[in-house]
C-alpha cells in the first residue's frame, strides 16, 4: 500500500467505520424485533436457523476473503461485500415466510463476512500493531454504538411500522459507505505470483458447512439428537473433509489458510479463547430478548432500552482500553480483568427475576466485553508477518464465528430440552397428562395456542387471545400462560449458567497466552532492512542490476 499521511489515514478510517456501522447496525437492529417477526411468519422451531445461516455464510465468506484480500487488496472486497449486503437486506424485507427469511439472511451473511474481514484487516494495513489498539477500540466502539441504538430502534420500528423496514431503513448508509470506500481507499498492487487455492477453499467450506449444519440441526428442535444418523453422518463428513483439507493445504503454494499459522502458540491460544468467548456470550446476546419480552412481557421497543446499558458500557470501555493499549503496549491484563466481569454478568442473568436485574446484568456484561473484545484479534495480528495479515485476521474471525454458531446450536438445544422437560413436569403436576386433557374439545382448541412459547413473544396476540376466551376458562388460560412463562425462565437460566461456564474456561486459557511487545511499525523485525534493499534495487537502471 502506498505511503499515506496521518490525515489521509484518518479520512480512510472514516470510510471504514461507515462500512462497519452499516454492517453492524443491520445486525443489532434485528435482535429485539426477531421474536415478533418469528411470531408473524411462524416457525419458532427454526428461530435459531435465522441466526445460524447468517453466521454460517459470514464464516465461510470471512475465511475465503482473508487470503484473497492479501492477494488483491482489501478495497475490492469491501465494495463487493457492501453490494451483497445491500441486496441481501433488500430481499430479506420482502420475505413471505420463514424459509425466505433464512435464505435471504444467508445472502446478507455473505456480505457481512466480507465486510468484517476486510475492515479489521484494513486497520492492520494502515497502522502498526502499537497504533492498532486505539483504532481497534474505536471500531469496537462503533459496533457498540450500533448495539446501543439498534435494539431500541428495531423495537420501535417493529411496533410502529411494517417489520420489513428493519432491513431497508439503513440501506442509504450502505450506498454512502460504498461511495466513500470507492473514492477514498487506496489501491493495492496485485500479487501476481500467487494462485488462488481453489481446492483448499472448497474443502474448507465443506468442512465448515458439515460441522455447523450438524450442530445447528441438533439445536433446531426438529427432533434431531446427538445420536441421530444424520448428525453422525455430518460429523463424520466434517472429519473426512478436514483431513482432505489438511492434505491439500500441505501441498498448496498459496494456501487459503496456511497451516503454519497453527504452529504459532499465540495465534492458537488467542483463537481458542475467541472461540470459547463467542460460544459462551452468544447466550446473553441472543436469548436475553426471550427473558425480557417472553418472561417479563416487555414490548420490543422497551426491550431495546433494557439492552442499551450493555452497549453504552462496551462503547466507553473499549475505546478507553484501546487508547491505553496504544500508550502502554500492554494488553493481556485486560483479558484477565474483563472475562471475570463477563462471568459475573452472566451469573446475574442466570438468577434474573425482574427487568432491573437484566439491566444490571447487561451493564456488567458490557464492561467485561469492552475490556476483553479488542484484545484477541490484536494479539493474532501482532504475532504474524504483515504478509499474512489477511489470513491471520480471517482465522480469528473464523474461530469467533464458528464458536458463535456452535454456541447458538448447543445453547438452543439445551433451552429446548429444558423447556420441554419443565412443561411436561408442570403439566403432570397439574393433574395428569396435560392442562387441556378431558376438557371440552372447542375450549381445548381455543386454549391450545397458549401452550406454545411463541405466544409469549407476541404480547398483542396473547392479550387478544385471552380477552376472546369465556370468563369461566380465564383462570385456566392464565395458569397455562404462567406455566409456559416459568418453563421459559428456568430454561433461560440454564442457558446463561452454561454460557458463564464456557467463559470460565476462556479465562483460564488467558493465563497461558504469551504476551509479546506490540510492534511500532508494520514490519516484522528485519523486514525493514530487506524492503529498503529491494527499493534501492528497484531504483537501479536495468543494465546495472546484474552488477548489483
Amino acid at each position: 500500500m502506498e505511503q499515506l499521511s496521518n490525515k489521509r489515514k484518518v479520512t480512510i478510517m472514516l470510510a471504514i467505520m461507515s462500512a462497519m456501522f452499516f454492517a453492524a447496525i443491520n445486525q443489532t437492529i434485528v435482535g429485539t424485533a426477531m421474536p415478533r417477526i418469528i411470531a408473524e411468519l411462524g416457525g419458532m422451531q427454526y428461530y435459531s436457523w435465522v441466526i445460524t445461516i447468517y453466521l454460517l455464510t459470514s464464516t465461510i465468506a470471512t475465511v475465503m476473503v482473508g487470503k484473497l484480500s492479501d492477494m488483491y487488496g482489501r478495497k475490492p472486497f469491501m465494495l463487493i461485500g457492501i453490494v451483497i449486503f445491500i441486496i441481501g437486506g433488500l430481499l430479506t424485507g420482502f420475505s413471505m415466510d420463514i424459509a425466505q427469511l433464512i435464505i435471504y439472511r444467508g445472502v446478507q451473511g455473505i456480505g457481512a463476512g466480507i465486510i468484517m474481514a476486510s475492515v479489521f484487516t484494513a486497520v492492520g494495513d494502515l497502522f502498526s500493531p502499537r497504533e492498532r489498539g486505539k483504532w481497534t477500540g474505536i471500531l469496537m466502539a462503533v459496533f457498540g454504538f450500533s448495539s446501543m441504538i439498534g435494539p431500541a430502534l428495531g423495537g420501535w420500528i417493529v411496533e410502529h411500522m411494517p417489520w420489513s423496514w428493519l432491513f431497508w431503513i439503513f440501506l442509504p448508509i450502505g450506498i454512502i459507505a460504498f461511495a466513500m470506500i470507492l473514492f477514498l481507499f487506496p489501491k493495492v498492487d496485485q500479487k501476481s505470483d500467487e494462485r488462488i487455492d481453489y481446492a483448499g477453499s472448497i474443502f474448507l467450506s465443506l468442512t465448515i458447512i458439515a460441522l455447523l449444519t450438524g450442530f445447528s440441526l441438533v439445536g433446531s428442535g426438529d427432533g434431531f439428537t446427538w445420536t441421530s444418523p444424520e448428525i453422525i453422518a455430518l460429523f463424520a463428513a466434517t472429519v473426512v473433509f478436514l483431513i482432505v483439507f489438511i492434505m491439500v493445504e500441505r501441498k498448496a503454494s498459496s494456501p487459503v489458510l496456511p497451516l503454519s499459522l497453527f504452529r504459532n502458540d499465540i495465534v492458537v491460544i488467542s483463537n481458542i479463547i475467541s472461540f470459547i468467548i463467542n460460544a459462551g456470550m452468544i447466550g446473553a446476546l441472543i436469548y436475553i430478548p426471550f427473558f425480557i419480552q417472553g418472561v417479563e412481557g416487555v414490548s420490543p421497543s422497551q426491550s431495546g432500552y433494557v439492552t442499551m446499558p450493555m452497549s453504552f458500557a462496551m462503547v466507553v470501555v473499549s475505546a478507553l482500553v484501546g487508547r491505553i493499549i496504544t500508550k502502554t503496549g500492554k494488553y493481556k491484563r485486560y483479558g484477565i480483568i474483563g472475562l471475570p466481569i463477563m462471568i459475573g454478568g452472566m451469573l446475574v442473568m442466570a438468577n434474573m427475576s425482574e427487568v432491573w436485574h437484566a439491566v444490571t446484568a447487561m451493564t456488567v456484561f458490557g464492561i467485561g466485553l469492552g475490556l476483553s473484545m479488542p484484545i484477541f484479534t490484536l494479539t493474532v495480528q501482532n504475532a504474524v508477518s504483515p504478509r499474512e495479515l489477511g489470513v491471520a485476521t480471517s482465522s480469528s474471525q473464523l474461530f469467533r464465528s464458528v464458536g458463535g454458531t456452535i454456541g447458538i446450536a448447543v445453547l438452543g438445544s439445551i433451552m429446548q430440552s429444558r423447556m420441554m422437560k419443565e412443561m411436561n413436569e408442570q403439566a403432570a403436576a397439574a393433574g395428569g397428562g396435560g392442562a387441556l386433557e378431558g376438557m371440552d374439545p372447542k375450549v381445548a382448541e381455543a386454549l391450545a395456542p397458549l401452550q406454545s412459547p411463541e405466544i409469549l413473544l407476541n404480547q398483542p396476540e396473547l392479550e387478544k387471545l385471552l380477552h376472546g376466551l369465556p370468563e369461566a376458562v380465564q383462570p385456566i388460560a392464565n395458569g397455562i400462560v404462567e406455566m409456559v412463562r416459568t418453563a421459559m425462565a428456568n430454561s433461560l437460566s440454564t442457558v446463561f449458567l452454561v454460557g458463564a461456564g464456557l467463559v470460565v474456561v476462556a479465562f483460564v486459557l488467558v493465563f497461558f497466552l504469551r504476551e509479546i511487545p506490540l510492534r511500532t511499525s508494520n514490519h516484522m523485525p528485519g523486514e525493514e532492512v530487506e524492503e529498503a534493499a529491494e527499493r534501492e534495487s528497484d531504483k537501479l537502471p536495468s543494465h546495472m542490476e546484474g552488477a548489483h
